[in-house]
């Protein structure tokens, strides 16, 4: 693939740790695509994302963004990238017109008329110095800088924070438009309907390793119902046709691992006092992994 991120056993520990802070990281994340990279805090999302940058260099593995080995070609890789940290540091004594035409000279591209059409939508304040803007017009002020050069792939690190749900609704849009343009987009988040509102995949990341990966639109197990059964005493142990997404007490909720019928015969072997189906949601699919207390 030229295109989008791919990254090959990517992988870093930090000097005296003794565990890896990302271990063995393969994932793609193709253009036209928006992937959800999904995690608790300190998982291990910010260690992958700098890496892709180059801010810090890998213990092992590789990764090609946009077809350019993220170490060899770093600088090159910055030219095809449009980024938002998820600490964002703006120079506070300049205004967010003057950061933008900072930035458009680095790029030698002038941005001006999508650059005005993004300050409009996210109804941004670029006259003013960044030291005078709330944080979520500061974070409004940093969104519009990854986005105005209309990159060939984003990278954006828990986008939404201090954004109020009507602009956060104005970021979806431009997201999708920019997917829809060939962009490939990789957005860290632990927002679980953000996630399955935005993107066409995500990638549940643990302890440092990717431990699952989900597409959003397409995969039939979203859409497929789930069966919240309430037994007469604890939940007994069921046959394979039946997976168990989470339990408590007398109660428990699943899913069929294959036929529905073979399920339903399965569940009918114990004592049900109720049965009712629901539609299985990305935060259930996410807590199913990090329902350690992680």
């Amino acid at each position: 693939m030229n295109g989008g991120i791919v990254t090959h056993n990517l992988s870093k520990t930090y000097p005296g740790a003794a565990e890896a802070a990302l271990s063995k990281l393969n994932l793609q994340v193709e253009p036209r695509e928006v992937y959800g990279f999904l995690g608790a805090n300190g998982a291990g999302k910010t260690t992958a994302i700098r890496l892709l940058l180059n801010f810090i260099q890998p213990t092992s593995g590789s990764a090609a963004v946009n077809g350019l080995d993220i170490v060899k070609d770093s600088v090159a890789v910055k030219r095809h990238v449009g980024y938002l940290a998820g600490d964002i540091a703006l120079w506070p004594k300049v205004t967010g017109q003057q950061l933008f035409d900072y930035l458009m000279q680095l790029q030698g591209k002038d941005c001006t008329p999508y650059l005005q059409e993004l300050v409009k939508k996210f109804e941004a304040e670029p006259q003013k110095k960044i030291s005078e803007l709330s944080k979520g017009n500061r974070q409004k002020i940093g969104i519009i800088q990854a986005l105005m050069h209309q990159p060939d792939v984003l990278i954006m690190d828990e986008p939404t924070s201090g954004l109020d749900p009507l602009m956060q609704e104005v970021f979806y849009s431009e997201v999708r438009a920019a997917a829809h343009r060939g962009a490939a987009v990789l957005v860290s988040s632990h927002n679980l309907a953000e996630a399955q509102r935005m993107c066409d995949r995500v990638g549940i990341i643990k302890h440092g390793r990717l431990i699952r990966e989900q597409t959003i639109k397409d995969d039939e197990q979203l859409g497929a119902p789930v069966l919240r059964a309430v037994f007469k005493s604890a939940v007994p142990t069921l046959g394979k046709s039946v997976k168990v997404i989470s339990k408590q007490g007398a109660t428990a909720v699943v899913q069929a691992a294959g036929p529905l019928n073979a399920a339903l015969a399965d569940l009918a072997k114990h004592d049900i006092v109720s049965l009712t189906s629901e539609q299985l949601n990305l935060e259930e699919e996410f807590m199913e992994y990090y329902g350690d207390g992680a």
